[in-house]
C-alpha cells in the first residue's frame, strides 16, 4: 500500500493497477483515489466503468486505445470480472501495450496469481492486495479518527466497540461518526457511549447467542433470539446464521486439530483474523460430533418448517434448546 500512496500522492501513475484482497472499504477508498489522481472533478467523458464476469474485452481495448477529449487520461475501471481467474488471453497480451494516454484499474476479491492477467499487471503496473486488517492496524486507525477529533478512549472500551460493531471498516466508519456527534462536548467515548448509540451487528449477536448456548445459558442465548425477532429479523434467516456459525467452528475446529496458525485459518475460513480469534477460543466449548448433529438438526428443523410442522419462530427456539444442552 505504501508504493500505490506514494504514486497517487505525487501523480507518477503506472498505465495499469489491480487492487485485490477481502476489505471492501479499502477497495472503494483507492478506487476513488485513483480516479480523482487520474481525471480531473466532474470529468465522465473519459471515464468507464464495467462490473461483473461479462466484460466484452474487445470494448475495452478498443476503449483504451482512443484519445482522451480533452485530458491527459483515459481511466477505465473494471471490477469484480472474474478476469484474474480466467486466462483472458487478450487482454493480458494487450496490458503490455497500454498507451500512456490510458490507465486501467482492476478491482477483485480473488486472484490466481499464477495466471497470466495476474502476472502481466504485476509486469507492467502496480499489484496491491487489500486483505482483512488485523486487529491491531484496526485499532490503529480508529484511534487516529479519535484522536483527530481530540477525544480519548481506553483500550477496553476500544475492544468493547469492536466487539459490538465488528471489523467491517465501512461500518466502524459510521459508527464512529454517530460516536463522535453523541459525545459531542465531551473530552473521552466511554463504553456507556458505545451502548447508547452503536449498532451491535447481527454476526455478533449471533456469536453471543451462540456462545451462550455453547456455555449453557439457554435464557440468555433465547432472549438474544427474541430480541432479533423484536428488530424484525426472519426467524429463518437467524437459523441460517446460526448454522453458518456452527459449519464455520467445525471449520475452525478442524484447522486447530491440525495445528494451523489464526492467520491461516482466518484466510482459509473466509473470516476477519480478529473474528478467527474469538472463533478459535469458542469450538473449546463443542465437540465435532456436537456440532456436526446441530448442523443435521437444522436441516430437519428447516424441512418440518417448509412442511407445516412447525412454525418458524418456534423451529429456532428448538434449535437453539438443543444447543444449549450439556
Amino acid at each position: 500500500m505504501k508504493a500505490l500512496n506514494e504514486e497517487i500522492k505525487s501523480g507518477q501513475l503506472k498505465k495499469v493497477y489491480l487492487l485485490y484482497g477481502e476489505e471492501a472499504y479499502l477497495k472503494k477508498m483507492y478506487k476513488d483515489r485513483l480516479r480523482k489522481a487520474v481525471l480531473p472533478e466532474g470529468d465522465t467523458m473519459n471515464y468507464a466503468y464495467y462490473e461483473g464476469k461479462n466484460v466484452n474485452v474487445k470494448e475495452v481495448i478498443d476503449l483504451a486505445e482512443t484519445l482522451p477529449f480533452f485530458a491527459d487520461r483515459r481511466l477505465i475501471i473494471l471490477e469484480n470480472t472474474g478476469l484474474f481467474k480466467s486466462a483472458a488471453t487478450d487482454l493480458a497480451d494487450y496490458v503490455k501495450e497500454i498507451p500512456e494516454t490510458s490507465c486501467l484499474v482492476f478491482i477483485e476479491t480473488e486472484v490466481d496469481k499464477r495466471g497470466k492477467m495476474f502476472k502481466a499487471v504485476k509486469a507492467e503496473g502496480r499489484v496491491t492486495e487489500l486483505p482483512f486488517q488485523d486487529e491491531k492496524t484496526l485499532k490503529r486507525w480508529i484511534l487516529g479518527f479519535v484522536k483527530k477529533e481530540q477525544k480519548q478512549i481506553t483500550e477496553s472500551t476500544l475492544n468493547h466497540f469492536l466487539d459490538k460493531v465488528g471489523t467491517d471498516m465501512e461500518n466502524i466508519q459510521g459508527e464512529l461518526e454517530k460516536l463522535f456527534c453523541y459525545t459531542q462536548g465531551k473530552p473521552e467515548i466511554t463504553v456507556e457511549d458505545v451502548e447508547a448509540i452503536c449498532v451491535t451487528q447481527i454476526t455478533n449477536r449471533i456469536f453471543d447467542m451462540v456462545n451462550a448456548a455453547a456455555e449453557g445459558r439457554q435464557r440468555e442465548a433465547l432472549d438474544l433470539y427474541y430480541d432479533l425477532i423484536a428488530l424484525k429479523e426472519p426467524a429463518m434467516r437467524i437459523l441460517y446464521l446460526l448454522t453458518r456459525q456452527v459449519r464455520l467452528l467445525m471449520q475452525v475446529k478442524e484447522m486447530q486439530d491440525l495445528h494451523f496458525a489464526q492467520k491461516e485459518i482466518a484466510s482459509k475460513a473466509g473470516i476477519h483474523p480478529y473474528a478467527a480469534q474469538k472463533y478459535m477460543a469458542q469450538t473449546r466449548y463443542f465437540s465435532k460430533e456436537r456440532m456436526r448433529e446441530a448442523v443435521e438438526e437444522s436441516a430437519r428443523l428447516e424441512q418440518d418448517v417448509k412442511t407445516g410442522k412447525l412454525s418458524d419462530t418456534l423451529a429456532v427456539e428448538i434449535f437453539i434448546i438443543e444447543l444449549s444442552k450439556k
